[in-house]
């Protein structure tokens, strides 16, 4: 069995393919894709299929009430997050366990307060949000779901490089990554619409 705490040497090609970047192709940068990502019939199937019970759950709705940036909520990056992730998994051949990646890219920031307001209930360190989330997003999945080791890995290291300690699955670098370009899109991407399938 593969245990997180030792990468083997197929895992550790997986990391290196994604730290060596060495081509800037302008297209995988288009804010559209998001838009075509959540019109993607297959994608979505998966969604529900692997993340039912996350989706359709009262805590989980909660985060359509809490903003990530700009006017996209918590609830709606999670989507993106998990879509994101999807389509760089099979993009780029990496073979990482779908059901793993889309349950931990669903919770990644499952911290369930209003990071921007510094009085809200839960956020203990309102000034170092982007340091502390991971680990009360952990411990609401936990609380909530059950998770695998590669889940929680998921939720754990989704921050580094601000973890400090990197991933040790090739699913956590996927939602790691993907959490990253998703931001990326919906910041060039001043939506000004609301997600347009509902999921829950």
């Amino acid at each position: 069995m593969h245990h997180l705490h030792h990468i083997d040497e197929e895992d550790k090609e997986i990391i290196k393919k994604f730290l060596d970047v060495k081509h800037y192709d302008p297209d995988a940068f288009d804010p559209e894709i998001l838009n075509d990502l959540e019109a993607d019939k297959e994608y979505q199937s998966l969604l529900t299929f692997y993340g039912s019970d996350i989706l359709g759950s009262e805590n989980y709705i909660k985060l359509k009430s809490f903003i990530q940036h700009g006017n996209v909520t918590v609830f709606e990056h999670s989507i993106h997050v998990a879509l994101c992730a999807i389509k760089l998994n099979r993009k780029m051949g990496i073979g990482g366990r779908e059901r793993e990646i889309i349950r931990g890219a669903l919770l990644h920031d499952y911290f369930l307060y209003d990071w921007h307001d510094g009085e809200a209930p839960g956020n203990i360190h309102p000034k170092l949000h982007g340091f502390y989330h991971p680990g009360i997003a952990l411990k609401n999945a936990t609380r909530d779901f059950t998770l695998s080791e590669r889940e929680k890995e998921i939720i754990k290291k989704h921050m580094w490089p601000l973890t400090v300690k990197p991933p040790r699955c090739r699913e956590a670098w996927v939602v790691c990554m993907a959490d990253k370009y998703a931001s990326t899109l919906e910041t060039l991407k001043i939506r000004k619409g609301k997600i347009r399938v509902n999921y829950a």
